[in-house]
């Protein structure tokens, strides 16, 4: 399984670059997507043809893990000849969401065929990914993208609980998740986690590999790793836009 960070952002940052969430995953030819966060699609139109994707799937409905669909769709039907279109699977209001935006019913069907997520199991291009709510807003969603009998990869999204992942995760999966409040606390009423929630998750479960993202200005990458450290000991790293990585 190979994965290229085209974003790895939260909603606002001072660090340069540092675009929206959007993870590209390639799997047995099967090119998947998840999220496509504010400022992300360059990036990834530079590594990979976006009208070659099998699927995008967005997390939740925050404008730093979708927005980025608005360029993708322009791209698949002004730039592609003739015009492709690519499946979106997202929470239920992710096609209105998008057609309020430009005030044009049917915006989003012009090069996206967008589905609701279903929670377990969903088949995309042979590939298994299983969606799990978790605590964000009314409808966000965590994955695990399945790779038979390898270890696969959890992505948190964004996530207020911890615990709420714990299900999806297998020993030596790679996680992929949100330490968005840094070495912490995170403030009452932020559904996000921190390192010492993150670390605990890692205790549970036993990931191959901890990958951290997401992290909000303000909050130091060093003394974050130092504070998922203190409370595991596996792999734990950041990922930054422009990684590739073998899982």
């Amino acid at each position: 399984m190979d994965l290229f960070v085209a974003g790895a952002g939260p909603a606002y940052t001072d660090r340069v670059g540092a675009t929206g969430a959007a993870y590209l995953i390639e799997l047995s030819g099967t090119r998947l997507l998840l999220d496509l966060g504010q400022g992300s699609f360059p990036r990834l139109a530079s590594a990979t043809d976006p009208a070659d994707l099998d699927a995008v799937l967005v997390s939740h409905l925050h404008p730093d893990h979708f927005i980025d669909l608005v360029p993708l769709r322009h791209y698949l039907l002004f730039e592609c000849e003739p015009p492709r279109r690519v499946v979106v699977r997202g929470p239920a209001d992710l096609e209105r969401r998008l057609d309020d935006l430009h005030g044009e019913k049917g915006f989003s069907a012009g090069a996206l065929d967008v589905r609701p997520l279903a929670v377990g199991p969903n088949e995309i291009g042979g590939v298994e990914v299983e969606a799990r709510l978790v605590t964000h807003t009314a409808e966000s969603y965590a994955f695990r993208v399945d790779a038979g009998d390898r270890p696969g990869l959890v992505y948190s999204g964004d996530c207020g609980r911890g615990t709420d992942l714990v299900p999806l995760v297998r020993p030596g999966d790679a996680l992929l998740c949100e330490v968005s409040f840094g070495e912490g606390p995170v403030p009452d009423g932020a559904l996000h986690l921190d390192a010492p929630a993150v670390a605990s998750l890692a205790s549970a479960t036993r990931p191959g590999r901890l990958l951290l993202t997401h992290i909000q200005m303000g909050f130091d990458v060093d003394r974050t790793v130092a504070a998922v450290r203190a409370g595991w000991d596996g792999d734990v790293s950041f990922v930054w836009p422009g990684d590739r990585l073998t899982l």
